[in-house]
């Protein structure tokens, strides 16, 4: 994400490196110590921040997590529009992040696939789905069909951000907008 350098606060500087090495390389490929030493940081500093790698990974999720729901409610921000366009408006949101040549698929699902018990990293995982849910439920409003309608543009988030990944498919959200779009259409 940001090149980290001296000035940055050290938290912030561990989190930057973390987040770069984490989700471009996987977690287990990282150890804590090349984090400390991209990081430009004491290991004794750095257990002061985080007590353990998965304290780091759990705050690394956090922050991915807080700077999508900004970057999407910015997007909603500037939609005035109705539901329909509202809800498209999250696909739109995402189309940049997936289109780029290091994007690696879901941070959250990496993390998950790599950390099926741990709970604090569960808990920060399940925390962005339940956003998700609610993002969607939210945009939705009072309408009868959000039993499957949540459900379903959760499943085209996820689609598209795997597509992106594995067949490197830089339309995959453009297409999960187009269905979402159709869902929407059809569900009334």
């Amino acid at each position: 994400m940001t090149t980290t350098n001296r000035r940055t606060p050290v938290r912030e500087r561990l989190l930057e490196t973390a987040d770069r090495l984490f989700y471009g390389e996987g977690i287990h490929a990282v150890g804590i110590d090349r984090i400390i030493a991209e990081s430009r940081v004491a290991k004794s500093t750095m257990y002061v921040h985080f007590r353990t790698k998965e304290d780091l990974v759990e705050a690394y999720l956090r922050r991915r997590h807080a700077a999508i729901a900004d970057h999407v409610q910015a997007t909603l921000d500037q939609r005035t529009d109705g539901y329909r366009e509202r809800v498209l408006a999250v696909y739109d949101a995402l189309e940049g992040s997936l289109c780029s040549t290091d994007w690696r698929g879901c941070p959250f699902t990496n993390a998950a696939a790599e950390y099926p018990a741990h709970e604090g990293i569960r808990s920060a995982v399940r925390d962005w789905r339940d956003w998700l849910h609610s993002l969607f439920d939210r945009l939705l409003g009072p309408r009868a069909e959000k039993e499957y309608l949540v459900p379903a543009l959760i499943q085209l988030v996820d689609g598209s951000m795997t597509a992106a990944h594995l067949d490197r498919d830089t339309g995959a959200t453009s297409v999960a907008r187009r269905v979402a779009a159709t869902l929407l259409d059809t569900a009334v």
